[in-house]
């Protein structure tokens, strides 16, 4: 790894505009619109098992301190190796995930023409829109989102931060006391706390990886998954790996509609009341040489309900390189290619979601 510069957003690229699916879906349509139509979906795929479950990380254990401390760590090493998910309890963020709920239920409450004042730009991802839609032909998610770069501070467009009296997501007043800036600061640091264990359980200094994102790009993705008429015809969110290090999933109401790919099935999450969803990234997968492992998931929704969700991926600074970390490849060498972290965002905006094709095209083949 070359060593950190200053973080700095460029001009990455950006996302085609398309209809706004909450629009939509609030005149009861009769038939779906052909390009939200997905014909390859098969319910047999998804899972009937209900034991079937990600695990379970309790970080009040992970204290050194504490009796449970090593069995504890050994279920994190194990969930990050054999699932690439969890669910974290008494992770001690609650307060700030409590009122991040009610903004962002209100946000979506406003009038179309309120919440299309923070409507992304040309060749920009921030804003309420849509993501990754590269071509006019594509097929497309019944979802819609707002995306925030939340951090480094220095790199954010306040344009894009909602300040409608009713949700108070930003008080410009005392911009350290909004919502949305007391959870980006929260779930940050629950993030360093989580990539200082990982590290020590790859037998790394404890700081190896997360020395890698004190300065990080932190971005914030608000979700809202519409209920359809043919929800078993559409998707909310295409099957995909994230390309970031860590992303922290917060469920906002308790309409479930996350899946994960688990021995070539969907497997459904029920979400634990208080919990935050943990998935490891890409970027972590290379990180670590492929001892921990980044896993397809997707969204589905319902015929009659709403579902809404919070995620903040969490990338290192855009200036240092994305490869296996040297300590991790001294045995058997490296099992992914080294490429500037610019370009590899690059790649990420340029394509459509595809399941782990853009890691596969990182990987080398031996």
């Amino acid at each position: 790894m070359e060593a950190k510069v200053a973080n700095t957003r460029k001009d990455l690229g950006g996302s085609l505009p398309v209809e706004n699916v909450q629009e939509l879906a609030s005149n009861n349509l009769k038939e779906i619109p052909h390009r939200y139509i997905r014909p390859e979906l098969n319910p047999d795929e998804v899972s009937v098992d209900e034991s079937l479950q990600i695990p379970v990380i309790d970080m009040s254990k992970l204290a050194t301190d504490h009796v449970d401390y090593q069995n504890e760590m050994a279920e994190l090493h194990q969930a990050c190796k054999e699932w690439g998910f969890f669910q974290l309890i008494n992770h001690g963020a609650t307060i700030a995930i409590e009122k991040m709920k009610v903004v962002v239920e209100d946000f979506f409450k406003l009038p179309l023409e309120q919440k299309m004042i923070y409507a992304q730009l040309p060749n920009d991802l921030e804003g309420y829109g849509q993501a990754f839609v590269i071509s006019e032909d594509q097929k497309l998610d019944w979802g819609g989102l707002l995306f925030l770069y939340s951090l480094p501070t220095s790199q954010r467009n306040m344009r894009f931060w909602p300040n409608n009296p009713k949700s108070q997501l930003l008080t410009f007043s005392n911009p350290s006391r909004s919502t949305l800036d007391e959870y980006s600061t929260e779930l940050h640091k629950l993030c360093l706390s989580l990539f200082n264990l990982m590290a020590m359980n790859l037998g790394l200094d404890a700081k190896k990886i997360s020395s890698l994102y004190e300065d990080c790009v932190q971005g914030i993705r608000v979700n809202y998954y519409p209920p359809c008429l043919q929800a078993d015809k559409v998707i909310g969110l295409a099957p995909h790996s994230d390309a970031t290090g860590l992303t922290l999933l917060v469920q906002v109401n308790e309409v479930q509609g996350l899946q994960i790919k688990k021995n070539s099935k969907w497997v459904p999450i029920k979400p634990i009341p208080g919990a935050i969803i943990i998935n490891i990234g890409d970027v972590m997968e290379i990180l670590s040489n492929g001892e921990y492992c980044s896993i397809e998931h997707r969204a589905v929704v319902l015929f009659q309900k709403e579902r809404l969700s919070v995620a903040a991926f969490h990338s290192p600074n855009i200036c240092v390189k994305i490869g296996p970390l040297p300590d991790l490849v001294k045995e058997n060498g490296a099992n992914y290619k080294t490429l500037r972290h610019e370009d590899f965002i690059r790649l990420v905006i340029s394509r459509k979601l595809d399941g782990k094709s853009l890691l596969r095209t990182m990987k080398i083949i031996k």
